[in-house]
């Protein structure tokens, strides 16, 4: 049989044409025998398949139409991509998008946040332009909120410095006062060991003796003044000299020994004696001698202006005659200056240093 006749695999798909009854072999006397092409027989195509249409998926079957496209997502994507340089979208639409970036007159930060990203109504509508203006205008805090946030911004300020302040004078003068009491009674005790330091007259704020009060374990130098400056926020105790107030001297045969000091900061050395008990020690050394006193009595509450206190025979302390007497004087109550709290004492021995400590500095 020599008639044309169309490829195979182009007319029967996958199916054999053998299973149509045909001859492969191109004669009708071997139909329904199996043929078995060669092995490394070629595959040709009948027609070029390059110049092929592409194949067409369209069905005739029913299916859901696709969606319309969503006006508001396509001028969003319009404006993007105007943006960024596409050639879609008109003059319009990328000036609006300029616009969008660099404000209204192409400045960088023009644009708030809030006008940036798209607004729209509870319900899901795109706001009109005087819409978004309200809800913008509504979101701005009054001028009362605002007030009262630089209210408490001031009052966060004023309470940490305050706290700041507080902590200098509670904690911070201690210290520094501490570390100059120390420094000082340290070179009084390197004076009296070489023998450079000598009794007599002392300048205002120059240290002379040491105080000892063992039951509330106090040994704070003694200056000249009761100078602030000079001497008490120091850390140190001073003695009542100059003027109206001038006192004895712990080795003058009669008189009253008088001192002030601080009960609270600046080393504090007064803090505790309103706990001093009538017959504890009371010790001032030195370079020469240990001064005794045994505590007597105490005024818990008094004027500043009472200066009787300080008197040779001090008013109040229960002494009628004139002896050798010590006046401890501080301010009351704590953390303030409005009364004094006065404590007193009498001389029971002096000793020299040359004969050891005394039995009160030994225990």
């Amino acid at each position: 049989m020599t008639a044309l006749r169309p490829e195979r695999e182009d007319l029967y798909g996958d199916a054999s044409y053998e299973s149509y009854g045909g001859d492969p072999a191109g004669g009708d006397t071997y139909a329904g025998a199996p043929y078995v092409p060669p092995v490394d027989e070629p595959y040709v195509p009948a027609v070029d398949e390059r110049y092929l249409p592409p194949i067409d998926e369209e069905t005739v079957a029913l299916r859901i139409p696709d969606p319309p496209p969503d006006p508001i997502s396509a001028s969003g994507a319009s404006s993007v991509t105007s943006a960024t340089g596409s050639p879609q979208g008109g003059r319009a639409a990328r000036r609006k998008a300029a616009k969008g970036r660099h404000g209204r007159h192409g400045g960088g930060g023009a644009a708030s946040a809030e006008e940036q990203e798209p607004q729209e109504s509870p319900d899901g509508r795109p706001l009109s332009r005087v819409e978004a203006r309200r809800q913008a205008k509504a979101r701005k805090a009054s001028p009362a909120v605002v007030a009262s946030r630089a209210i408490g911004e001031v009052f966060i300020t004023t309470g940490v410095l305050m706290l700041l302040f507080v902590s200098y004078q509670l904690w911070w003068t201690n210290v520094r006062a501490h570390a100059q009491a120390d420094k000082e009674a340290s070179s009084l005790q390197d004076e009296w060991a070489s023998g450079e330091g000598a009794p007599g007259v002392f300048e205002p704020g120059q240290g002379f003796a040491l105080l000892h009060i063992p039951k509330l374990d106090v040994v704070v130098p003694i200056a000249e003044g009761v100078s602030n400056k000079k001497v008490l926020d120091k850390g140190m105790v001073g003695h009542y000299s100059e003027g109206a107030l001038k006192t004895a001297m712990p080795d003058a045969k009669t008189g009253n020994f008088a001192l002030a000091g601080h009960r609270n900061t600046h080393g504090e050395p007064f803090r505790y004696i309103n706990k001093l008990s009538p017959g504890d020690p009371i010790i001032v050394e030195t370079q020469d001698d240990y001064y005794v006193y045994k505590m007597t009595s105490t005024l818990p509450v008094t004027s500043p202006s009472n200066t009787s206190v300080i008197d040779p025979v001090p008013k109040g302390s229960g002494f009628t005659t004139a002896g050798r007497y010590i006046t401890l004087t501080t301010c009351t109550p704590e953390f303030t200056s409005k009364y004094r709290l006065i404590v007193w004492g009498k001389m029971v021995e002096e000793r020299p240093r040359s004969e050891g400590k005394p039995e009160a500095l030994v225990q």
